[in-house]
């Protein structure tokens, strides 16, 4: 079996943050593929933020080339709207039998995760990687999931939200992009 973590995400846009930390969990959570897939439309956040759905799986493609453990994912796209997680890791066990799906999730999301549509059938059925995220110190988990852990990945402090801010603001935040990235990002 191949061990892929399903790393979710709008990825508006992908940044070093989000490729640093699937690099460490490939590296020391012993996951043999991280899959990053694009989520055309987050039930918790709002559509009118978001940049196109395939300006975004491209950047994701071009963020990920060339390292074969990274993959990106548009199974969100043929999905009902909103995304669901539990449909995605569902459609994604139908799609690849040979691979066993972890999912990954921030502590920010982990906090909220018990609002989440079927998080119990989640937390039974997939292995959860929580990574820390700034402010979220204090995480609990069930005592019946033992497939659910924190790791201690670096705790990584950029966002999405700050690049798209910083670039309103005319900053000059290249090396929070990969280059590929950078490219489709500024002609936007």
């Amino acid at each position: 079996m191949i061990k892929v973590g399903i790393f979710s995400g709008s990825f508006n846009p992908v940044h070093v943050g989000h490729l640093a930390l699937a690099n460490w969990l490939c590296e020391f959570e012993e996951l043999d593929e991280v899959w990053f897939v694009v989520s055309p439309q987050n039930p918790f956040k709002r559509q009118a933020d978001l940049m196109d759905d395939r300006l975004r799986l491209e950047m994701v493609q071009a963020a990920v080339k060339g390292y074969p453990k990274f993959k990106a994912s548009d199974i969100e796209f043929s999905l009902p709207r909103p995304s669901y997680s539990v449909h995605t890791l569902q459609a994604l066990e139908t799609n690849h039998p040979d691979c066993s799906f972890h999912f990954i999730i921030g502590a920010d999301n982990w906090e909220l995760f018990k609002h989440w549509k079927d998080h119990q059938t989640i937390m039974a059925r997939y292995p959860i990687l929580i990574y820390p995220r700034k402010g979220c110190d204090n995480i609990v988990i069930p005592e019946q999931y033992p497939s659910v852990r924190l790791v201690h990945a670096p705790l990584m402090e950029i966002s999405s939200s700050f690049i798209r801010e910083a670039f309103k603001a005319g900053k000059d935040v290249r090396f929070f992009l990969p280059e590929a990235v950078r490219r489709h990002y500024i002609h936007i």
